[in-house]
């Protein structure tokens, strides 16, 4: 086993014939377990520097879904729904019974889908840059953001995406993404049954501007919290991940979630307006 730092090593498990590598943080017994979740045509690389602020709450997984980094690849790229269902397989084989479920990018509808077919499996949602929906459509609109965001983004991030992206191959990412800008995570968000927090970046331009996320956000549960970080793009996992860290602690441990002043980026809940009537 390769390391990824002081106390991370790495495993591999088998899932419906196709090998699955992960990255784990030590197991101390303490806490949900928090499995990490990529975005599309990247590996679970660039989820690290979270992943280790975030490891003193518990163990931390940060797989690569099928296709991608150096676990086994499909003869086509999975789907959203599938990648769920390997997912499913992967918290089967790690004997994690239930665990907290942070996605970035198209880790979010993975995480979505999993919550709504097996909400027992998840003790909380983190949505992080949940993309996809209105705003990132159609095509050539998505494509038009992804390209701004990728000049919004740290330059560091190119030294680990651009591989990954390569490996994939264009024509699997371009295949990937556009079903991504299909799905409706915002509103798939409206009916997670599990408690959920929404953490967007206030300079990315795959999401929708904060007004239309307070109005989608209106509809919505009470379990579900709004975030935005200013001065964070769309990986933010990668770009500010100690005010990330900051307010997914925070949440997850039920203290008040307040800006960390020592981390770049500006982190303000968002106030919304509940329209939905009380359950009675």
């Amino acid at each position: 086993m390769r390391s990824d730092g002081p106390g991370w090593s790495r495993g591999a498990v088998s899932v419906a014939g196709r090998t699955v590598l992960y990255r784990r943080s030590r197991d101390d017994g303490v806490g949900v377990p928090i499995v990490h979740l990529h975005g599309f045509a990247i590996s679970g690389s660039y989820l690290m520097p979270t992943a280790r602020l975030l490891a003193p709450l518990g163990a931390n997984i940060v797989p690569d879904l099928p296709g991608y980094g150096r676990s086994g690849r499909p003869p086509r790229p999975l789907g959203i729904p599938a990648l769920a269902r390997v997912l499913l397989g992967v918290l089967d084989e790690l004997e994690l019974e239930k665990a907290v479920l942070l996605g970035n990018s198209m880790g979010c509808p993975v995480a979505l889908e999993v919550a709504h077919a097996a909400p027992g499996r998840v003790h909380r949602l983190v949505l992080v840059s949940p993309a996809g929906g209105a705003h990132n459509q159609p095509l050539l609109r998505a494509l038009a953001q992804l390209g701004l965001d990728a000049v919004r983004e740290s330059p560091r991030m190119a030294r680990v995406a651009v591989p990954d992206y390569v490996g994939f191959g264009p024509v699997s990412a371009l295949r990937l993404f556009a079903q991504l800008t299909r799905f409706p995570s915002l509103a798939r968000l409206l009916r997670t049954p599990v408690p959920a927090l929404a953490v967007l970046g206030g300079r990315d331009p795959l999401m929708p501007p904060p007004h239309r996320v307070r109005e989608v956000a209106s509809l919505a549960p009470e379990h579900v919290t709004v975030v935005i970080i200013e001065g964070a793009a769309h990986a933010l996992n990668f770009s500010h991940p100690g005010e990330l860290a900051n307010v997914v602690g925070a949440w997850l441990e039920g203290r008040p979630i307040r800006d960390d002043p020592s981390q770049p980026g500006l982190a303000r809940v968002l106030p919304v307006p509940r329209l939905l009537e009380p359950a009675g």
